[in-house]
């Protein structure tokens, strides 16, 4: 008797299943945990340069305050937001709270677009909004 050829696992998302929103989402998170991760180690040179002299300092700020280093920066802001409140669902699921499918679809929805709101609003204050 022959085994079917069918995947081991629903990681497969492809060709085997097709993405959901749930499935997504978490793939999301882990990948904004990763740029979190990674924006660590600027926020770290950022610490080392004010602790050094101020030709460092400057030399740091004017990398940051390019359009590359805000285009970062707005990277790095829009995932610690949706890593921050997709954990918060996340918690929710941990207390047993929301793990229905109409509520997971519902607090995901709210997630990526509290996310886009919340990070606008924050980008809106940072460039001199009520100034």
């Amino acid at each position: 008797m022959a085994t079917p050829k069918r995947p081991l696992s629903p990681f497969m998302i492809g060709p085997y299943y097709r993405p959901q929103l749930t499935s997504m989402m978490s793939i999301a998170h882990r990948g904004t945990g990763v740029v979190l991760a990674l924006g660590s180690l600027v926020l770290v040179a950022w610490l080392v340069a004010a602790a050094g002299n101020a030709q460092t300092f400057d030399a740091f700020n004017g990398v940051m305050g390019s359009m590359v280093g805000k285009l970062a920066l707005f990277v790095f802001s829009a995932c610690l937001v949706y890593h921050f409140l997709n954990g918060i669902r996340h918690l929710f699921w941990d207390a047993g709270r929301g793990y229905d499918l109409p509520n997971a679809y519902a607090s995901g929805y709210a997630v990526l677009a509290l996310s886009v709101v919340l990070t606008a609003v924050l980008w809106w204050f940072a460039l001199g909004g009520l100034a």
